[in-house]
């Protein structure tokens, strides 16, 4: 099974393809889409659909799992991040790709963190856990991944219809 991780964010969203073999977690590829501080965020919506659609096309991911959405007091702070959620999800609906949502507290703690971990501690434990060096992950990856092997972990059970729920 292949998993797109996904932890979004306007300027700058981290992404994490996974393959699970034998319930085994393997990084295939991880990295981020980066838009400039000035650039509209229309202009930014676009490149993230244009990333996530390269990324599908490159990876053909079985499903994705993204960051659930979180609540702040600056609602617009969670409209800018509500849209590019929907932007995504769009590219991610098109391609009929299943999506499951995950809180990153929950993402931590199936890496082995806990969930307050920050995102070089998550680093350092999935470096540890696949056998790479630190350095390869780009810190704003760190989630993504472990959003992925979160999904990863509930997805390859026996009777996993039943944990999952349905796609967002």
């Amino acid at each position: 099974m292949r998993i797109l991780g996904i932890d979004t964010a306007i300027r700058c969203t981290g992404y994490g393809v996974v393959d699970f073999l034998e319930g085994a977690p393997m990084i295939v590829d991880c990295g981020l889409i980066k838009n400039k501080p000035s650039a509209p965020h229309s202009e930014c919506l676009r490149r993230l659909g244009g990333g996530i659609r390269e990324l599908v096309r490159n990876f053909h991911p079985d499903s994705a799992a993204l960051e659930s959405a979180f609540y702040s007091k600056n609602i617009k702070t969670s409209m800018i991040l509500s849209y590019a959620r929907g932007a995504i999800m769009l590219v991610l609906a098109e391609n009929s790709i299943p999506s499951f949502a995950y809180a990153p507290r929950k993402a931590k703690m199936a890496v082995g963190g806990s969930g307050a971990s920050s995102k070089e501690i998550i680093a350092q434990i999935l470096a540890s856990m696949l056998s790479i060096d630190a350095s390869e992950i780009p810190l704003d990856a760190t989630d993504a991944i472990a959003i992925a092997i979160c999904h990863g972990q509930l997805a390859c059970r026996p009777g996993a219809e039943h944990v999952l729920g349905k796609p967002l």
